[in-house]
């Protein structure tokens, strides 16, 4: 699906509508997506994004925001997060308990209920550290809220200082397991009609790169450097 032009609402569930944020860029796409949960009154909401007083105001108006949730956090997703929480009087919740304010930190598995909807939380570290997603469920609807651990377009990297590829590989099984034709709701992109499928497809692309990498070691040598092993492996991708 196409994004909304930047600071209008696009429905996406009936649960659920996206915000996007005016920060386009090479790690960011078409800018961060602020997810808005819930079905009452009052909204969840999902990844401020940066701070930018505009796009965070027309979060705030939108709707009462009873919660803040942090998929991560690195700074595309969570700049905007005091001031939002000045501006709404929201809690704000996170795995790392550095990121919350006014709440308890996240916990795996932990069910959160909130303006009708289930949000079931899923550690997915790989990303990040504390990357989690959101399995969310309302009258039979149910949606993924996936961060930067899968996106609308492309593949995520694995982050320096923090990320770790074994653990990125579980998280995307744990994901590969979710039901069939569960919606995926990105961090950045549009969103994919099955969060199962886009993990295997991941994976698989992991898998690639890991064989390609082994090759490149198998002939070079144990003293090849990192460097000439992205020379030859990542010879397609634009520097």
């Amino acid at each position: 699906m196409n994004h909304p032009a930047y600071g209008e609402f696009r429905p996406v569930t009936p649960f659920a509508s996206v915000l996007l944020a005016d920060n386009p860029g090479p790690m960011t796409l078409d800018g961060t997506n602020t997810w808005l949960v819930g079905t009452g009154a009052n909204r969840v909401v999902i990844d401020p994004g940066p701070a930018d007083a505009g796009h965070l105001r027309r979060v705030a108006e939108h709707a009462p925001v009873s919660l803040i949730l942090l998929s991560h956090h690195h700074p595309d997703h969570t700049e905007g997060v005091a001031e939002l929480a000045e501006l709404t009087g929201a809690p704000v919740r996170a795995l790392d308990p550095e990121l919350c304010a006014g709440a308890e930190a996240l916990t795996d598995g932990a069910v959160i209920e909130e303006s009708g909807v289930r949000l079931e939380v899923l550690a997915t570290p790989g990303h990040t550290k504390d990357s989690v997603c959101f399995a969310a469920e309302h009258a039979g609807a149910t949606a993924v809220f996936t961060g930067d651990t899968i996106l609308g377009r492309g593949t995520t990297v694995v982050a320096q200082p923090d990320g770790h590829l074994g653990s990125y590989l579980e998280s995307l099984g744990k994901l590969a397991r979710s039901p069939e034709g569960t919606p995926a709701l990105p961090g950045h992109g549009p969103d994919l009609p099955d969060v199962a499928e886009a993990a295997r497809g991941y994976l698989a692309h992991r898998a690639q790169r890991l064989d390609q990498v082994r090759r490149v070691v198998d002939e070079r040598g144990p003293r090849v450097t990192a460097r000439e092993v992205v020379e030859v492996v990542y010879a397609d991708v634009d520097p």
